[in-house]
C-alpha cells in the first residue's frame, strides 16, 4: 500500500491513515537505497558496519513480521533474549546478510509481502489499545507492556532508522543517495 493508496481509501481516515502513510514514506526510503543494484551490490558491506542493502531489508522485514506476530498473538509470538540459543542468535546475525543463494528482488519481494499483512491488520485491528507483556530481553523493562499503537510507533521508527543506514550504505557504494 502506498501513501497515495492510503490517501485515495475513504474508509482509512485518521490515526490509522496517518500511520500507515508514515510507514509507507518509511519504506519507500529504505526500500529506495537499493534501486538498480547488483545481487552483489546489495551484499556489500561499505562500512565499518557490518551492514549491507540487502540484510537491511532481510532484516526490517523480519522485524516487521515479528512485531505483528506479537500485535495478534502477544507475548507468545517473541522468544525471550534468556531462552536465545546459538542458532537462533546465528539466524538473528544472518538477518542483516545477503546470502550467495539470496536474492535482492525476492528479498524485496518477501518486504512487500510482509508490508502488505501490516498494512491490513493496522486498517482491521478492532483495538489499537490491545496491548501485551514484553518478552524478556535487556532492552525491555521487566513487566513492560505495548500496545499495538505503540509497536506500529515502533516499526516507523526502526525502518526510519534502517533507512538512515541504507542511505549512508549506498552513498558509500556508489555516491547514490536517496535525497539531495
Amino acid at each position: 500500500m502506498t501513501v497515495e493508496t492510503l490517501s485515495s481509501t475513504p474508509e482509512l481516515t485518521g490515526e490509522r491513515a496517518d500511520l500507515l502513510a508514515e510507514l509507507a514514506q518509511a519504506r519507500h526510503f529504505l526500500r529506495y537505497t537499493t534501486r538498480d543494484l547488483t545481487d552483489e551490490q546489495a551484499r556489500a558491506r561499505t562500512t565499518a558496519s557490518e551492514l549491507c542493502l540487502g540484510g537491511l531489508i532481510k532484516h526490517v522485514t523480519s522485524m516487521e513480521r515479528a512485531w505483528v506476530d506479537f500485535i495478534l498473538n502477544g507475548t507468545s509470538a517473541m522468544k525471550n533474549f534468556t531462552d536465545m540459543t546459538e542458532e537462533d542468535f546465528a539466524r538473528r546475525a544472518a538477518e542483516f546478510r545477503l546470502l550467495p543463494d539470496e536474492t535482492l528482488a525476492g528479498v524485496l519481494a518477501a518486504y512487500e509481502e510482509v508490508a502488505r499483512r501490516t498494512d491490513e491488520v493496522v486498517a482491521t485491528l478492532p483495538d489499537l489499545d490491545v496491548s501485551h507483556s514484553l518478552p524478556e530481553a535487556p532492552w525491555n523493562e521487566p513487566g513492560a507492556r505495548r500496545s499495538a499503537r505503540r509497536v506500529i510507533l515502533h516499526i516507523i521508527a526502526e525502518t526510519t532508522q534502517h533507512a538512515g543506514h541504507a542511505d549512508i550504505i549506498r552513498e558509500s557504494l556508489d555516491g547514490a543517495r536517496t535525497m539531495g
